[in-house]
């Protein structure tokens, strides 16, 4: 070996010892770090339970819950609105004092309902609160109260226990409430009915005297809302039925209502299956009734049914009534004589029907008329004038003779 190839194999050997001695001391280092944060987290421990020893934690229960990133990402956008997320979720309410709870129960002592209120109408929308107790005092100011029921007594300021006057943006919807201790203030509160206010007749009255109000039907709901679009019939339209609904599973979901006749259901010809409507006939009116008031009857086979009253052609149509009366027997006769046996006597009154025909034959024979002249349409009438069309022409032309005609001219020859 040359002497420059010695020495490059030197160069060689000690960079791969330098190699090794770089790789001991990196991993020197990474267990002198790791051993140094082992100590530090073990100091901390140490010092975090010496301070719960000597000090308490403190929080702050009105203190607001703190944002999420999602939220605190929204914030910086602007698409967060903090009163809005104050209010769904409000803080904790602090522990009350027995002085504070004292005042509570007196609130709401004073704000609760009394037995004995008033109910005032007709009043002008510019009404106030005060306006009601300077009238209701000013008024009774007169009235002498004693032990007797039948005399009325006079009502002070004190004795108005509670006044509600709703409202509606900003306006009051033109009644109020008057709360009082005893039937014997109601009374006198009564007494000033019809007098005037603000330039409109008031209408005072006990809160619990309903009189006045128009009489629910049995086609409307407990809010007083209509229970369907048509009169009330013992017959009961039912739509937005599924495809897979049956008359069994009519009749089954229908049953608690009442006596069902009849199940009308509109299929379609090939499958047979339903067309989603269908009227159901009940013995009367308070089947239909029962099942647009009940919830159980709207839905059926996870679909919200659509319900109100059919029509009743019974009704409608008067002759049909009459042909069954007629044939149950009850008109013109009776109903212990069957209407066959009517139809027989009148039968049994008139000639035999070989007489009838006998003496149709012997009739002399009816002449008859000629018909009368048809009238001349619009369409029938030709302009002289008028060209005819090409098409027509050829359509009405004489037609000629295909056969072969011999010539009956006369020839004549010249020299």
């Amino acid at each position: 070996m040359s002497d420059d190839e010695k020495i490059i194999l030197a160069t060689k050997k000690e960079s791969k010892k330098d190699k090794k001695e770089r790789k001991k001391e990196k991993k020197d280092k990474k267990d002198k770090k790791k051993s140094s944060k082992e100590n530090e987290e073990s100091g901390s421990e140490d010092e975090q339970s010496g301070s719960d020893d000597d000090d308490e934690i403190a929080i702050d229960l009105n203190a607001d819950i703190p944002l999420s990133k999602k939220q605190q990402r929204l914030l910086k956008k602007g698409k967060l609105d903090l009163a809005k997320l104050k209010k769904k979720n409000p803080a904790p309410k602090p522990e009350l004092t027995e002085e504070e709870k004292i005042a509570e129960a007196a609130k709401e002592k004073e704000t609760k309902k009394s037995p004995y209120a008033v109910w005032i109408g007709n009043l002008a929308f510019d009404t106030t609160k005060e306006d009601l107790v300077r009238f209701i005092v000013g008024k009774t100011s007169g009235y002498i109260g004693t032990d007797d029921d039948d005399e009325l007594i006079k009502i002070e300021n004190i004795d108005i226990t509670r006044i509600n006057l709703p409202k509606k943006e900003k306006k009051i919807k033109g009644f109020a409430y008057l709360d009082f201790p005893s039937a014997k203030h109601v009374k006198s509160a009564i007494s000033l009915s019809e007098q005037i206010l603000n330039g409109r007749k008031l209408l005072i009255k006990d809160s619990t005297s309903f009189e006045g109000r128009p009489e629910k039907d049995a086609s409307t709901a407990a809010g007083g809302v209509s229970l369907s679009k048509n009169p009330p019939s013992r017959i009961l339209f039912v739509g937005n039925l599924s495809f897979d609904t049956s008359e069994d599973n009519l009749e089954e979901h229908f049953r608690f209502c009442g006596d069902i006749v009849r199940i009308r259901m509109a299929t379609f010809e090939d499958s047979g299956k339903c067309k989603g409507f269908a009227f159901i006939d009940f013995k009367d009116e308070t089947g239909p009734t029962t099942a647009l008031k009940s919830k159980m009857a709207r839905k059926l086979i996870n679909r919200p049914l659509r319900l109100e009253y059919g029509e009743d052609r019974s009704k409608r149509n008067p002759g049909q009534r009459n042909r069954e009366r007629m044939e149950a027997g009850s008109i013109e006769g009776g109903d212990d004589v069957p209407a066959r046996a009517r139809e027989r006597e009148f039968r049994a009154d008139q000639p035999p029907r070989e007489v009838q025909f006998r003496e149709r034959e012997q009739q002399p024979p009816r002449e008859r008329r000629p018909a009368p002249p048809k009238k001349r349409q619009f369409n029938d009438y030709q302009d002289p004038n008028k060209r005819v069309k090409s098409s027509v022409a050829l359509a009405t032309a004489q037609r000629a003779s295909a056969a072969i005609v011999p010539s009956q001219g006369k020839k004549i020859s010249f020299d």
